[in-house]
């Protein structure tokens, strides 16, 4: 990451325009490839791992019971964010002073803002074709279908599914070995993703939207000490363990700015921390969808950074209703691209907030998605193992080497 910043830089400064557009268009082939590869390794981990997952938990209200614990959590962890991302972005106003003309026209800022009703999203949960589902990288949809074959595999008896939970065992565990040799292509494509932003938009991109960044990066610290602080009430002293092998899931997940990314990493090192597998399987996928705890705090800081900038004045009932709103809208889009700010498109007008505030972020939102898909993964990661160990499935391991713990 650092000698992408460092040759971005260097080449934004020396280099001829055509030149920059040339490398900034070729050299991110290097994070297409390893985001392309993640992604052929997603459908069938999510299928084989939440499947096998829901089959060894067996009873049904066995599998109700940890879902629902695993929803409770999901809202409240949602909730918490976004107060989190209203207070620092109320405390900070990184937009005031900016005082923008509200546009009489639209402005067009090509993301893709239709469909997103409650109705559309409910629909688009139901696939029509698992096939088709695996092969656009729905993992919702995904989700969807694995628990009604999980359970009805499950209701079906040990007696009947032994073969197949057996054979899926197997393809989750060679998907996790592909994902291994995967990993080599890592540092190549941060290197290339950091390096093209900054070739294009320059290191004073960084200094010109230093207060909102900054501002941003706080509200993310926060949340994460809040998570950690819930985290200890469960896992006491185990948090810390757990933090020090999430450590390059979640760094993965930083520097490619995609938490997909970072999913079957999590996954290994949350079963090798202790947590069931089964519970693992189970809870990680669902929460991919309904857990984005980076992206409410990304909702809520933008959404009033863009009111501030425009000098817009929100009510507390209506800022109550927006929160409620980016809230419900954000489930189960975490493999849009852009997710967060295709919400934010669909949301602010109805609240008289210019959507072509959005171009504001827009050239600083590969740096804002760091956060937020980091985040995502350590917040899953801590829900995961808290459930496990409200389960009773949370295995003591002294599988990490000191030094990870110390690091």
């Amino acid at each position: 990451m650092i000698a992408g910043i460092f040759t971005g830089a260097a080449i934004h400064e020396y280099a001829a325009a055509d030149v920059i557009k040339g490398y900034a268009d070729n050299i991110t082939l290097f994070t297409d490839i390893f985001l392309r590869l993640i992604k052929m390794v997603i459908a069938p981990l999510v299928f084989s791992t939440l499947t096998v997952g829901i089959m060894k938990l067996g009873e049904t209200s066995t599998i109700g019971r940890v879902g629902g614990k695993a929803m409770v959590w999901f809202v409240s962890s949602s909730v918490l964010s976004i107060l989190v991302g209203l207070f620092i972005v109320t405390l900070a106003h990184p937009g005031a002073g900016m005082n923008l003309e509200v546009p009489t026209e639209a402005v067009q800022t090509g993301l893709a803002v239709s469909g997103m009703t409650l109705k559309a999203f409910i629909s688009h949960t139901i696939p029509t074709s698992i096939a088709g589902a695996m092969s656009d990288n729905e993992i919702l949809q995904i989700v969807v279908f694995s628990m009604f074959f999980g359970i009805a595999g499950a209701s079906l008896g040990e007696k009947f599914n032994a073969p197949l939970v057996s054979a899926l065992d197997v393809v989750s565990h060679i998907m996790l070995k592909v994902t291994g040799y995967v990993m080599y292509v890592a540092p190549l494509a941060i290197f290339a993703a950091i390096s093209s932003v900054i070739a294009t938009q320059g290191l004073g991109i960084l200094l010109n939207y230093a207060s909102f960044i900054g501002g941003y990066y706080v509200a993310i610290v926060l949340t994460c000490v809040v998570l950690i602080s819930v985290g200890y009430m469960v896992l006491k002293r185990d948090v810390f363990r757990l933090l020090a092998m999430l450590k390059d899931p979640v760094l993965v997940a930083f520097t490619t700015s995609s938490s997909e990314a970072a999913y079957p990493k999590t996954l290994d090192q949350l079963t090798r921390f202790g947590c069931s597998r089964n519970i693992a399987s189970f809870v990680l996928p669902i929460g991919y969808s309904f857990n984005l705890v980076g992206s409410m705090v990304y909702c809520s800081f933008a959404s009033m950074f863009i009111a501030q900038a425009y000098n817009i004045h929100l009510s507390f009932s209506e800022i109550a209703v927006l929160m409620l709103t980016l809230m419900l809208a954000s489930k189960g889009i975490a493999g849009v691209p852009r997710s967060a700010l295709v919400v934010l498109a669909a949301t602010i007008p109805s609240f008289n907030i210019p959507v072509a505030g959005i171009l504001l972020l827009m050239g600083i939102d590969h740096f804002l998605d760091m956060g937020r898909s980091a985040i995502n993964v350590l917040g899953n990661g801590v829900a995961t193992a808290m459930l496990s160990k409200n389960e009773g499935m949370l295995e003591e391991t002294d599988t990490v080497p000191l030094e990870d713990v110390k690091a």
